[in-house]
Parts: C-alpha cells; sequence; structure tokens
C-alpha cells in the first residue's frame, strides 16, 4: 500500500514548551535542538535518527484534563532506578499497580504536567 504521508513530527501539547522538553530530554538522553517563539512557542529535541520523527513541545492555553489518548512506552532496564531518576526530575508514578500482560511488564508514570507514560521492564521471551 503506498503512503500518503510519513510521520515526521510528534507533537506534545504542554503549558510550559521548555520544562518539558527538558524532563523529557533527561529521560531519552537527548538535547534540545531548536526553539521557535518568545515566549518559547515550540521546543525541539534532537532527532534520533534520520527515519524517526521530531519530538516537539508545543505551548497551549489549556491544562491537561483527561487522560491521554496516546502515549509513549520507554523501555527500561532497572525499574526502580528509573522510577527514582523520573521522580527527581519532576515525574510522578501514579497511585495504579504495574501491569502485567501478553510477556510485558510496565509501570505508569506522569510528567511534571500530568501526561501519562509507561516504563517497560519486561518483555515476551522467545
Amino acid at each position: 500500500m503506498e503512503a500518503i504521508g510519513r510521520l515526521e513530527w510528534l507533537q506534545i501539547d504542554c503549558l510550559d514548551p521548555r520544562r518539558l522538553a527538558l524532563f523529557w530530554g533527561m529521560v531519552l538522553g537527548l538535547e534540545i535542538d531548536s526553539t521557535l517563539g518568545e515566549p518559547a512557542h515550540y521546543v525541539g529535541l534532537v532527532k534520533v535518527g534520520p527515519d524517526h520523527p521530531h519530538v516537539y513541545f508545543q505551548r497551549v492555553p489549556e491544562p491537561k484534563t483527561l487522560k491521554n489518548r496516546l502515549h509513549l512506552d520507554i523501555r527500561v532496564d532497572d525499574i526502580e532506578q528509573a522510577t527514582a531518576r523520573i521522580e527527581t526530575l519532576g515525574g510522578r508514578r501514579l497511585p495504579v499497580q504495574d501491569f502485567r500482560e501478553h510477556g510485558f511488564r510496565w509501570r505508569v508514570m506522569a510528567d511534571p504536567e500530568g501526561n501519562e507514560f509507561c516504563l517497560v521492564y519486561g518483555q515476551p521471551t522467545g
């Protein structure tokens, strides 16, 4: 099937794009690549590779109010160490038990503005 287009940007709505870009940059080991507007309206992270989308944080006037319909899954080697590091960066663990399904295990976290994401620390074998 021929594609209509390709995924080039992943925009994350937020109140403070610089703060969230710094948070996610630390989580993913990426630096800020660009800032558009003053005060910053769009803040982008360095692209991981040529076939990966740009990740941008976009200023919006309203705070997050409901559960995300799209979230990031971050693979980690040590779930407790990753949780502790994210908490020192301003993120938090959500008050639910870790999930286990189809050989995967994950923990639900939130970034400083409450956007949910998962730390994946198990994967199916075989």
